[in-house]
């Protein structure tokens, strides 16, 4: 093997071994911290200080170089004001994929290529193979912590640059590494809220972050008669049942947000939440170029979040250069603002943001 390589510590136990894995295979290893989020001092779920310590004491163990970057501002640009800005428009955005886009392997592959690094790395469960003479992202092997749909965004200059030793294993045999290896995270729980927001109050940190909260409004039925009153549309996604904060008797779901009557459809049948068709933009193009998807219904597999079993479907591009999808079976709560990332076998084709479902019976 060989070559130099920056590694992305996040001071958990993936990023840990996949520094580990690599300096066994014989590259020259670095590791670098993003600090993105809070103050030096917070003990917070995003790069606080506990997460640089571990990140610290790993790379210490592991006898390499530790460095630490402060993103803390493009992290606010890139990902954090669009999140809001997603949340008032009525929509349900994914900020890891944000993340992942301008920050992981944008701003910080630039900075290893600045300081010599030949790649980057992550502790991400996926994997790029060669197929066609161009790189391709692909399902990491353990398929239930396969990870490939957050990094649809990749470009071939960064698949090119990026190591990912980690999808080549399970995460039994990760945490066993860990473990065997003396890494001082080795029982280190896996992180699972919105790093920025780990209390999962998503309209909470939102009033705190602008200062003031979202306008309520009113909740409505499929026929747009009032329900009563909504806190914001901030606080709800499609599909929703819980903390809606109405008491109507009987189980209800939302089914739409409308930011520019400031309405939140509810419905009580769960059925009228699934949809046929969903219509992509900002599209990112992968083992398949984009040429492949016009003029044809092309078979792939797609989920539209990441806790979603793929489902079989065609996609089309249309001529405004959106893409079209409809799938074989209805499908749950495709939500506008979230990813929907295409698949044929192991690779990634093609992902994109939601901006419109078809739902049952119902204009989306």
């Amino acid at each position: 093997m060989g070559g130099k390589v920056m590694v992305g510590m996040s001071g958990g136990v993936d990023s840990s071994v996949a520094a580990w894995l690599l300096r066994r295979q014989g590259y020259e290893v670095i590791g670098a911290t993003m600090k993105l989020w809070g103050e030096e001092t917070e003990d917070s779920r995003c790069c606080g200080l506990d997460d640089i310590n571990d990140a610290r004491a790993v790379c210490r163990a592991l006898d390499i170089p530790h460095y630490v970057f402060n993103c803390k501002e493009q992290f606010r640009e890139a990902v954090v004001e669009p999140f809001i800005e997603e949340y008032r428009q009525g929509r349900t955005p994914n900020p890891c994929i944000l993340c992942n886009r301008h920050l992981k392997f944008d701003a910080f592959l630039r900075r290893a290529l600045e300081v010599g690094c030949d790649y980057i790395a992550t502790g991400h469960y996926a994997r790029i193979l060669r197929e066609g003479g161009r790189y391709c992202l692909a399902k990491g092997r353990d398929r239930r912590k396969d990870q490939s749909y957050f990094l649809y965004t990749l470009s071939q200059g960064q698949l090119a640059r990026l190591l990912l030793p980690c999808g080549e294993h399970t995460k039994e045999e990760i945490r066993c590494f860990a473990r065997e290896s003396g890494l001082p995270v080795a029982r280190k729980p896996d992180s699972q809220d919105i790093c920025f927001v780990p209390d999962g109050d998503y309209a909470g940190f939102i009033r705190r972050y602008t200062g003031k909260p979202q306008p309520k409004g009113l909740f409505v039925d499929r026929e747009g008669k009032p329900l009563g009153e909504h806190q914001g549309i901030g606080r709800y996604t499609i599909g929703q049942r819980k903390g809606l904060g109405i008491a109507l008797g009987r189980p209800m779901f939302v089914s739409d947000i409308d930011p520019a009557r400031n309405t939140v459809t509810l419905v009580e049948d769960q059925d009228l939440l699934c949809s046929r068709e969903v219509t992509a933009g900002d599209l990112r193009f992968g083992a398949l170029p984009e040429e492949a998807f016009r003029n044809r219904l092309l078979p792939v597999q797609a989920r539209t979040r990441y806790s979603q079993s793929l489902a079989d479907a065609e996609a089309c591009l249309l001529p405004d250069g959106r893409l079209h999808l409809s799938f074989r079976e209805p499908q749950r709560a495709a939500t506008p603002g979230q990813a929907v990332v295409l698949y044929q076998d192991d690779l990634v084709v093609c992902g994109g943001t939601i901006l419109r479902q078809e739902q049952e019976g119902v204009q989306g």
